[in-house]
């Protein structure tokens, strides 16, 4: 019996992809990319149950971080997958098996329309938009591993300056789970500028419980990684992301010539 094709039931022909991608597969040792680039929320779901003002907020995305992203790709002439919709639809840096892959409740905010999904709701959001992500950046790794080129994955994320009343000091955090290669010369590199208050896995920690992208995509592949944390104020604005695109490329320059 021939299989059913797959047929869409979330995303409408119109609506962007999954991700989008900046550059062109190459050779550069850096592969970019940012989990929570968008706020966007696919029209069949319509808002959610929050409003506009709560969906710009970090909760439904990392605020400046897909700016960054793309002007450190064309620093390091390098190739970036960003992802395109919010994580209040599906956070793309969780196992969709846990509970936080779709939160009811973000820092104080309810989110309506992610109580009681059906299961085949929450089937939808992850093979629409947490599978295809995940995909591209699978397959850009395993090209790069048929062509042996040597890889470090890059993950960008940003933080909001407070969370639930707690004020964070730090302007950035270096983030890793088993293999600090690359953060370590990195955390070194940033803090070698002085003024900068640089966080050693702050204000979060990367673990197989928490996370997914670094674990999967660099952990099981022995790839070195860093995932990136910047204070969203610092880069809410193009004068900022310019600036921090600058900072972290010459860092991750100095920082790889370490490792490679």
């Amino acid at each position: 019996m021939q299989d059913t094709p797959f047929r869409a039931t979330l995303l409408a022909s119109d609506e962007p992809a999954a991700f989008m991608t900046v550059g062109r597969p190459n050779a550069s040792p850096f592969l970019i990319v940012c989990d929570h680039a968008a706020h966007r929320i696919p029209r069949a779901l319509g808002t959610l149950g929050i409003s506009e003002a709560e969906r710009w907020r970090h909760i439904g995305w990392d605020i400046g971080a897909a700016g960054v992203a793309r002007l450190l790709a064309a620093r390091l002439s390098a190739f970036a997958i960003l992802q395109n919709y919010s994580r209040l639809v599906i956070d793309c840096n969780r196992d969709p098996a846990v509970d936080t892959s779709i939160v009811t409740i973000s820092e104080h905010t309810e989110i309506p329309g992610n109580l009681a999904l059906s299961v085949p709701d929450r089937a939808a959001r992850i093979a629409e938009i947490f599978t295809p992500y995940h995909n591209r950046i699978a397959a850009e790794l395993d090209r790069r591993a048929r062509e042996n080129l040597p890889t470090a994955l890059i993950a960008i994320h940003s933080f909001t300056p407070v969370y639930k009343g707690v004020v964070r000091p730090w302007h950035a955090g270096l983030l890793y789970n088993r293999d600090a290669r690359l953060a370590h010369p990195l955390i070194a590199a940033l803090r070698s500028y002085g003024g900068l208050c640089v966080g050693e896995n702050e204000p979060y920690a990367v673990s197989d419980e928490s996370d997914y992208t670094i674990p999967v995509h660099a952990e099981r592949r022995g790839a070195p990684y860093a995932e990136i944390e910047i204070r969203q104020d610092l880069i809410a604005a193009p004068p900022g992301q310019e600036a921090w695109a600058d900072r972290l490329a010459d860092a991750l320059g100095l920082a790889w010539m370490n490792i490679a």
